[in-house]
C-alpha cells in the first residue's frame, strides 16, 4: 500500500549540492525503515544510504561524509542531502522501504524484510 514519490533531482556542477526528498503515503505505520539507491547506465543498483526506523543510518562508502539521510518529524518524508557532488554521483535515485511481501501482498517490516515499493525515481547529474 506504501507509495513513495521523489523529488529533487536537477542537474549541478561538480561541488554543488542537492536535497533529494522520497514522499511516502498509503500506510498506517508511523515511521518507515527507508533507503535511498541510485543507479547509472551500464551499473548496477547501488544501495547509497538507509534510515531504519530507530534513525540509525548507513551510508555507502562512496557518499560517506558528502551525503546525509535524514526523516522529518511527520515520518512521512525522507530527505537525501548531498553535498560536494561529484560526477560519478550522476545516477537515477530512487527511495524505496523495507517490506514484508508474499506473493502481491506485501507490507511494511524493517526486521527480516527486503527494500521494495520502489519509487519512480528523480535524475541527478553532475558535470565538471
Amino acid at each position: 500500500q506504501v507509495q513513495l514519490v521523489e523529488s529533487g533531482g536537477g542537474s549541478v556542477r561538480a561541488g554543488g549540492s542537492l536535497r533529494l526528498s522520497c514522499a511516502a503515503s498509503g500506510y498506517t505505520y508511523s515511521t518507515l525503515c527507508v533507503g535511498w539507491f541510485r543507479q547509472a547506465p551500464g551499473k548496477e543498483r547501488e544501495e547509497v544510504a538507509t534510515i531504519d526506523n530507530d534513525d540509525s543510518t548507513t551510508y555507502a562508502d562512496s557518499v560517506m561524509g558528502r551525503f546525509t539521510i535524514s526523516r522529518d518529524n511527520a515520518k512521512n518524508n525522507v530527505y537525501l542531502q548531498m553535498n560536494s557532488l561529484k560526477p560519478e554521483d550522476t545516477a537515477m535515485y530512487s527511495c524505496a522501504v523495507r517490506q514484508y511481501c508474499s506473493g502481491v501482498h506485501c507490507y511494511p517490516l524493517c526486521v527480516s524484510a527486503d527494500f521494495g515499493s520502489w519509487g519512480q525515481g528523480t535524475q541527478v547529474t553532475v558535470s565538471n
